[in-house]
Order: structure tokens, then sequence, then C-alpha cells
């Protein structure tokens, strides 16, 4: 079954909004937690817009007490996010292309224009026991080259694949994402995904798309928990990834 992770960024912007410190990130990861996500995933920025590096370490100390659940921190290599990974050795590391200013992650790497400089740092990633994604495009030759500088697991940036859904051009952007992770299994690469999946348009990705490991899912899940709450919404969400698996448990 392919894995969830719960992105808890739009809980932190939230949260941002006021100095009351509600929602609190870590009681919403717990929920999630309790529901039966299999991970937590955060994408701390440098102008802490969300998630701040305080949150970081206290998700981190949460998830001692949960050892199945893994622990993902996506973000930039060059943009400050290397020593709060090394401080707290999460599970994974989703590198993530993305400027400062950037709205959103909103394409994947060129890694033949930044192999040079991303080896090293996967090679970093890997001395503190971390896996390591690489964010990408659906481009079925890049992937060679992302397993060619150490990339453990690549995770392909799905917007494209969330707009067209329910148009024509649907059928076209799957069988894309379908030729992308078949080239990234062939090369030695697992395959996660993520951005703008959604109840409604996740079943059908993952039936097109052959073995994907994990989603990272936050501003639609976020979004509908304000309908369903949190921990129906987790619910529904592994419901749609194929059955919902038991709940996290802490260590006694």
């Amino acid at each position: 079954m392919t894995k969830l992770s719960v992105n808890l960024n739009k809980v932190a912007l939230l949260r941002n909004s006021r100095t009351l410190g509600i929602p609190s990130v870590t009681r919403c990861a717990r929920i999630a937690i309790e529901a039966g996500t299999h991970g937590i995933t955060v994408h701390p920025r440098p102008d802490a817009r969300h998630i701040r590096r305080d949150d970081v370490f206290e998700l981190a100390e949460l998830l001692r007490a949960y050892p199945a659940i893994e622990l993902n921190i996506e973000g930039n290599p060059f943009h400050q996010v290397l020593d709060l990974v090394k401080r707290v050795r999460p599970h994974q590391c989703t590198l993530v292309p993305d400027d400062p200013a950037a709205f959103t992650s909103d394409h994947g790497w060129d890694v033949a224009a930044h192999a040079g400089r991303l080896r090293p740092v996967i090679d970093e990633l890997h001395a503190i026991g971390a896996r390591v994604s690489l964010f990408m495009d659906p481009e079925p030759a890049s992937m060679a080259l992302a397993r060619s500088i150490g990339a453990d697991r690549v995770e392909l940036y799905t917007e494209p694949y969330a707009r067209a859904y329910g148009s024509g051009a649907q059928a076209s952007e799957l069988a894309r994402y379908a030729a992308a992770a078949r080239s990234a299994q062939a090369a030695g690469l697992g395959v996660n995904a993520g951005h703008d999946l959604n109840l409604d348009n996740l079943p059908e990705f993952l039936a097109a798309v052959p073995d994907v490991l994990e989603v990272s899912i936050g501003h639609a899940l976020t979004a509908d928990a304000l309908e369903l709450g949190l921990h129906a919404t987790v619910r529904a969400y592994l419901d749609a990834l194929g059955g919902v698996s038991k709940r996290g448990d802490p260590r006694p």
C-alpha cells in the first residue's frame, strides 16, 4: 500500500496568523498519527512563513515515541535547511529547488544543471542516515541521472496532473507520470509523489502510476479537515490509498 505522509505546513500557517499558539502543530501531528498516517512532512522555509525551526525540533521529539512514523523534511539544500536537517536527522530529506520568494514549489530539479552541487549534499545526508528524495518533474529521461548522483527516491511533482484532472488532458498527463515512474524504478529509484493531490484525484493517479511508495499531502488534506475533522480526514486519505492502517502505537 502507498504510504501517507501528512504535511503540516498549512496548520503552521494558520497558527502563525495569531500569537496564541493554536492550532498546535504537534497536537495535529499526534492526531494524524493516531488516525494512522505513516509519516509527517514539514517544509521549513527561510522566512518561516509556516513551519518554524522550533516546530521541527518539537516534532522530532514527539516522533521518538512513535518509531514507525517517519519524519520527512523538505527544502532547498542551498537555502539554510541543511543545518536543521543535520541536527534533527529525519528519516527522509526531500530536496526541492524552490526559490525563497516562491509562493509554493512549482518545478522539479534540473539535475543535469545542478548535479555537481547536489552530489555532495546527498553524500552528507547519507552520512547522517537520511534517505534522499529529489523533487522532480515527470521527465523519464532525467531519472537515471538522479540515481547516478546518489538519490534514493524521486518525488514526482504532481501539480500538472492535478490541473489536468477531469479534462481532456488527464489521460496524457497520467501516461507521462507512469512513464516517469517506470523510468525511475528501472534506474533503481523509489517513487514518491506530491503537490495538489486530493481525495478526488488521488485514486486515479495511483491506479495509473505504478508502485508509488509515498504521497505527501498538506493543502487539500488541511482544507478537508476543516469540514471533516483531522482524524476523519486522515482516515479518508488512507482509504483513498487503499485501506486504513493501524494507528501509530507509542512506545510504552
